[in-house]
C-alpha cells in the first residue's frame, strides 16, 4: 500500500485528488540553487501556466523527495528519467552542503544495456556540472560525482572508483551482482539510498530481472536504511505487478513493500496510422507493391528531418537500407545507416552518435534501438510489418518526438494481409491505451543457485536468511520447502556419482558438512543450521560464470552421406526442427535428420521446406494481443451479417488505416464467409480446424485457426502431435505461426482432430507436453543453457573458456544422467523454462479449460483449397525460404481456386462480385 492508499484508508476525509500538487508546489519541493539550474533549462516559470514540468516529474519529483517507492510509466522522451534523478540530485546536493557525503555509493542507477547507462551517464553531467558550477560561484565547494560500471570497464577506472568513489552510479544487473561480492567495493554499497532500475519492463520478463530482484535483496541487507526504489518504463502492463516486481516483499513470501505508481502513459499525443501500398496484396504485382513500398518510405524520410524504420529482422533492416541507395539518390552512407546486434560495436556506436547529433536522415534497424539512447531529432518512426505487441509498438514509436510539447508521428506498413489485421488492431487498442502485459518468471532454480552461492561466498549464515533473502524477492514468493530441499540437494551435490561427471558441491549446508578452516560458527546458535561455500576457488567461479544471458553459436551443417559442409544455421533455429522437417539453405533444400554437438546432420531433398527461415529471429506474437484480434474477429462477423460490407468498411474507417488497408482487410472476410462461412472464422469462442488434402505431396494438412501468439502455437502443436502421433501411429510434421498452426500427415493416415483437441484434459496437458519435449533439441538446448547458469558447466575455469559448442556437448553428456536422478532442480527448471517462458503452457491450459466449460468451441470444416484465413498457415513453409514470385503464384493460386469455388456457388450473385 503506498502513501495516498494509506491515507484513505486512515483518513475518511481524505480526497486523492486533494493532493495534486501545482508546478509551484513541485518547484517548492527542490533547493534554490536547484530550482535556478531547472528554470535557465526549461524556461521561466509563470505561476498559473501550468505546463512547467512534465506529467511524470510533476508526480514524481514529489515521491522522491517523500523517499516513497515509485513505478514512474511515461512515453519515451516525457521525461521520467530526470524527474527520478532531479529529485535524488536536490537530495545528494543538501546533503554536500552539510558535508555529510562519504566516500560511497548513495544512488544505484541499474539499466538492461551498457548504452543507455552510458548515455544516461553523460546526460547526467549537464544538471550536475551546471548546478556545482552555481554552488561555485557563491563560494561552495560541492561535487556530487558519478561513474560508469559494467563488462566495458577497465581494470584502472575500476581501481580509481575504489579511491574516489561515485555517489551516483551508474551499471548493469550482471555488474551489480559482481559488486555484492567484491570484497572491497560491497563496503560501498552501504550507504546506498535510491536505487532507479529504468526500461524495468524489459527486465522483468526475463532472468535476468529475476536476478536483479534477488541482488536488490541483498543489497537491502547491507544497507543502513532501506533504499527507496524507483522504477521507470514507458509502457507496461500490469502496473501493480511490475511495481510489486521492483519493491519486492516485505516478509519472506508476505505482502509487498509500499509503493506509488506514476501513470502518464498516455501523457503524449500520437499521430500513428497504418497503410498498404495497394489494396489487392495477392494479385498486384509484387514489384509494383515493392515500388510503391519504398516510394511510401522514401516520401516519409523526405518530408521528415530523421527517421528511424524498424523492421522485424536484421536481414530486413539490410535490405531495406540497400534497396533505399539503390532506388534513389538521395540516400548514402554520409546520411543513412543501419544499426542491429550483428554490426561491430563500433559500427553501432557511430550510428547512435550520428543520431544524437541528428546528422542521419534515415535509419534501419530490427530491435536494437527499441531502448537506449536518447535520440532528440527523430521525428518520424516507421515500422515495417507488425511489431507483435502493443507494448513493442508504443516503445518503438515513442522513439520519436522528444521534445516537450511535440506530437508522436508513427507509420506502420503492412505488407501481407495477416499483418494487416494484426497491425490494424494493434493500433486501435494502442489508441485505446491497451497494453499487453508482462509475464514475470517465477522460483527459477538456475538464478537461485547463482545467488546462494554469492550469498555463501561472502559469509557463513544461518540458512534461514538465505531462504528469506530470496523469499522476499518478489519472483519467489512461492518459493516452498520443496523447492528450496531441490535447490540445497543439487548444490550440497547430495547425489551418486556427480563428482564423477565433474560436477561437485558448491556450499556446505550444516556445521557437521563444514569443511576445515571455515569460521564464525561461533556468531551462532549451534542449532541453527548454517550454510558456507565450498572450494578454494569458489570466489572466482562465481565472479567469471555469473549472468543469465545464453551464449549461442552457429551449428555447421553437414549431408550425412559425404560429411559435406553445406553452411550454417543459428542454433536457436533448431528449436523449431524436428526430424524430417525440411529447410532451405544456400538456395538448396535439406532435411533434418539429428544434431550432434555444433553439427546439424541432413539429407538432401526435392520435398518442399516445412519452416521458414525467419522463424527464430521474429518476436512473437503476444498473447493478449492474439485474444483481441479474436475479439476484433467476432466484431467484424457480427457486422458483416447485419449490414454487409458497407457497415465492415465503415466500421474499419474508424481505426487509424488507410483505404487500402480498410479495402483489403474487408475483402478478405468477405471472401472467407463466402467460401468457408462464418464458423471458418476464429474468434474469442470458437478455435477452427481446417482440414485439406494435397494430393499431388499425398499429405493431409489441418490449418489450425488459434490465434494465441507463437509461443502458445508451438506448445500447443507440440502438444496435439503428441496426441495425433499416439493415436494414429504417424510422424506428424508441425509449421507454426503467430496466427495459427499447420500439422501434416501422410494422407492415408486420418484422425478426428477435433475430438482430440476435445479430449485433452487440462490438468494433464503440462505433463503430456513435458512428455512430447523427450529428446529434442530444444530441451538439450535449454538444458545447456540452465546447466550453466545453475555453475553445473562453467564457461571459464582456470584461464579456460569453453565455447557455446563445447558447453553444448557437456550438456549432452550430463542430460541423460541428470534426467535420471529424478526430481533434480536443473532439469526441474529446464522444464519449467520451456513450458512455462517459451511454450505458455499457462495460456494452454487456459483454453483447453474453456474448452472443457463449453465457453471455446472447437469447430472442423473440410475445404478443397485453404481458406483465405489459412492462406499463411498454407503458404508457412514458402514463406521467405523461395522467390518471392513462387510464393506469389501459390497465393495467387490459392486465391483463385476460392474466387471460383465462389463463383461456382452463387453465379452472377456472387458476394464476391463487387466490392460495394
Amino acid at each position: 500500500m503506498g502513501g495516498r492508499e494509506r491515507l484513505a484508508a486512515t483518513d475518511p476525509e481524505f480526497d486523492p485528488e486533494a493532493v495534486d500538487i501545482d508546478d509551484a508546489e513541485v518547484l517548492d519541493r527542490l533547493a534554490p540553487v536547484v530550482q535556478e539550474w531547472w528554470v535557465e533549462q526549461f524556461g521561466e516559470f509563470v505561476p498559473g501556466n501550468g505546463g512547467f514540468f512534465t506529467p511524470p516529474q510533476k508526480e514524481a519529483i514529489p515521491l522522491i523527495h517523500e523517499r516513497e517507492n515509485a513505478l514512474i510509466c511515461a512515453p519515451t522522451g516525457s521525461g521520467k528519467t530526470l524527474a527520478s534523478f532531479t529529485g535524488i540530485i536536490n537530495e545528494l546536493f543538501g546533503k554536500a552542503r552539510e558535508d555529510e557525503l562519504e566516500n560511497s555509493v548513495y544512488c544505484l542507477y541499474v539499466s538492461p544495456l551498457k548504452s543507455l547507462a552510458n548515455d544516461i551517464h553523460r546526460n547526467l553531467g549537464q544538471p550536475l556540472d551546471g548546478i556545482t558550477a552555481k554552488l561555485d560561484e557563491r563560494g561552495e565547494d560541492v561535487e556530487i560525482r558519478h561513474a560508469i560500471r559494467h563488462g566495458d570497464t577497465s581494470d584502472s577506472e575500476r581501481q580509481a572508483m575504489l579511491e574516489t568513489t561515485p555517489h551516483i552510479l551508474n551499471t548493469t544487473p550482471e555488474t551489480l551482482a559482481i559488486l555484492l561480492n567484491s570484497p572491497k567495493f560491497k563496503k560501498k554499497l552501504e550507504t546506498i539510498e535510491y536505487v532507479i532500475v529504468d526500461e524495468i519492463h524489459s527486465l522483468a520478463e526475463n532472468k535476468r530481472g529475476t536476478h536483479l530482484s534477488v541482488s536488490l535483496e541483498r543489497l537491502e541487507e547491507m544497507v543502513e536504511e532501506p533504499p527507496t526504489r524507483i522504477g521507470c518504463s514507458a509502457t507496461v502492463e500490469p502496473l501493480d505487478t511490475v511495481a510489486e516486481f521492483l519493491v519486492g516483499c516485505e516478509e519472506p513470501g508476505g505482502e509487498p513493500r509500499d509503493y506509488e505508481i506514476v501513470d502518464t502513459r498516455f501523457a503524449r499525443d500520437f499521430d500513428m496510422e497504418l497503410s498498404c501500398p495497394a489494396d489487392d496484396l495477392i494479385n498486384t504485382p509484387r514489384d509494383i507493391v515493392t515500388e510503391r513500398f519504398y516510394k511510401q518510405l522514401h516520401d516519409h524520410i523526405q518530408s521528415h528531418t530523421n527517421t528511424l524504420v524498424f523492421t522485424n529482422t536484421r536481414s530486413g533492416a539490410e535490405r531495406v537500407l540497400h534497396n533505399l541507395r539503390e532506388k534513389f539518390g538521395d540516400y548514402d552512407e554520409s546520411n543513412s545507416g543501419c544499426h542491429h546486434g550483428s554490426l561491430s560495436k563500433e559500427k553501432r556506436r557511430d550510428i547512435e552518435e550520428s543520431l544524437k547529433e541528428g546528422s542521419l536522415d534515415v535509419v534501419t534497424t530490427s530491435t536494437s534501438l527499441e531502448l537506449g539512447i536518447d535520440m532528440p531529432h527523430i521525428d518520424l518512426v516507421v515500422q515495417v510489418g507488425s511489431p507483435k505487441s502493443v507494448a513493442a509498438l508504443l516503445q518503438r514509436i515513442g522513439r520519436a518526438g522528444h521534445q516537450l510539447g511535440e506530437t508522436v508521428e508513427g507509420r506502420v506498413i503492412a505488407l501481407d494481409r495477416d499483418e494487416l489485421v494484426e497491425c490494424a488492431v494493434m493500433l486501435e487498442k494502442a489508441e485505446r491505451g491497451f497494453v499487453d502485459r508482462v509475464f514475470i518468471p517465477e522460483n527459477a532454480q538456475d538464478v537461485a543457485t547463482q545467488q546462494i552461492y554469492g550469498m555463501a561466498i561472502n559469509d557463513v549464515r544461518p540458512e534461514e536468511t538465505f531462504k528469506s533473502v530470496l523469499r522476499r524477492a518478489y519472483p519467489y514468493r512461492d518459493y516452498d520447502d520443496g523447492d528450496w530441499e531441490r535447490l540445497m540437494r543439487y548444490m550440497t551435490a547430495d547425489y551418486p556419482g556427480m563428482e564423477d561427471k565433474n560436477v561437485y558441491a558448491k556450499i556446505w549446508r550444516d556445521t557437521n558438512d563444514a569443511p576445515d578452516g571455515e569460521h564464525h560458527y561461533e556468531d551462532y546458535d549451534v542449532g541453527q543450521p548454517l550454510i558456507g561455500k565450498r572450494g578454494r576457488l569458489a570466489r572466482v567461479i562465481y565472479m567469471t560464470n555469473i549472468g543469465t544471458i545464453p551464449d549461442s553459436f552457429t551449428c555447421d551443417v553437414v549431408t550425412r552421406s559425404d560429411d559435406s559442409w553445406v553452411g550454417q544455421l543459428d542454433e536457436s533455429y533448431l528449436d523449431t526442427l524436428e526430424k524430417g522437417d525440411v529447410f532451405v539453405l544456400g538456395g538448396n533444400n535439406f532435411e533434418y535428420r539429428y544434431r550432434r554437438g555444433s553439427k546439424v546432420y541432413v539429407d538432401r531433398t526435392a520435398a518442399r521446406p516445412t519452416v521458414p527461415s525467419w522463424f527464430s529471429e521474429r518476436l512473437p506474437l503476444s498473447y493478449d494481443l492474439g485474444r483481441e484480434i479474436l475479439d476484433f474477429q467476432g466484431q467484424l462477423l457480427d457486422r458483416l451479417a447485419d449490414g454487409g460490407m458497407s457497415e465492415v468498411r465503415n466500421w474499419l474507417r474508424t481505426f487509424p488505416v488507410d483505404e487500402n488497408s480498410v479495402r483489403a482487410i474487408a475483402r478478405m472476410f468477405r471472401e472467407q464467409v463466402a467460401y468457408a462461412g462464418p464458423d471458418s472464422v476464429a474468434t474469442t469462442d470458437r478455435l477452427v480446424i481446417e482440414e485439406t488434402l494435397d494430393h499431388d505431396e499425398y499429405e493431409r494438412h489441418y490449418h489450425v485457426h488459434s490465434n494465441y501468439g507463437r509461443r502458445f502455437n508451438d506448445g500447443f502443436s507440440r502438444l496435439l502431435a503428441y496426441h495425433i502421433a499416439r493415436e494414429a501411429s504417424a510422424n506428424v510434421q508441425v509449421a507454426v505461426a503467430d496466427n495459427g498452426f499447420t500439422l501434416s500427415m501422410p494422407l492415408n493416415r486420418k484422425v478426428d482432430i477435433a475430438r482430440i483437441v476435445r479430449d485433452i484434459d487440462p490438468e494433464t496437458a503440462r505433463e503430456d507436453l513435458r512428455a512430447s519435449l523427450d529428446g529434442t533439441d530444444l530441451l538439450q538446448r535449454y538444458f545447456r543453457i540452465n546447466a550453466t547458469r545453475s555453475l553445473m558447466i562453467l564457461k571459464r575455469y582456470k584461464g579456460y573458456e569453453k565455447s557455446a559448442s563445447e558447453q553444448q556437448v557437456s550438456s549432452e553428456m550430463l542430460l541423460g544422467f541428470a534426467e535420471d536422478l529424478g526430481d533434480f532442480a536443473v532439469v526441474e527448471e529446464t522444464y519449467r523454462e520451456i513450458l512455462e517462458d517459451k511454450l505458455n503452457v499457462d495460456g494452454i491450459e487456459t483454453i483447453l479449460g474453456a474448452m472443457q466449460d463449453g465457453d471455446v468451441d472447437v469447430v472442423r470444416t473440410r475445404v478443397d483449397s485453404p481458406s483465405p484465413r489459412a492462406f499463411g498457415l498454407a503458404t508457412l513453409m514458402a514463406s521467405d525460404v523461395v522467390l518471392a514470385e513462387d510464393e506469389s503464384a501459390v497465393l495467387q493460386e490459392f486465391h483463385q481456386r476460392v474466387l471460383n469455388e465462389i463463383d461456382d456457388g452463387n453465379g452472377e450473385d456472387s458476394a464476391v462480385a463487387t466490392d460495394d
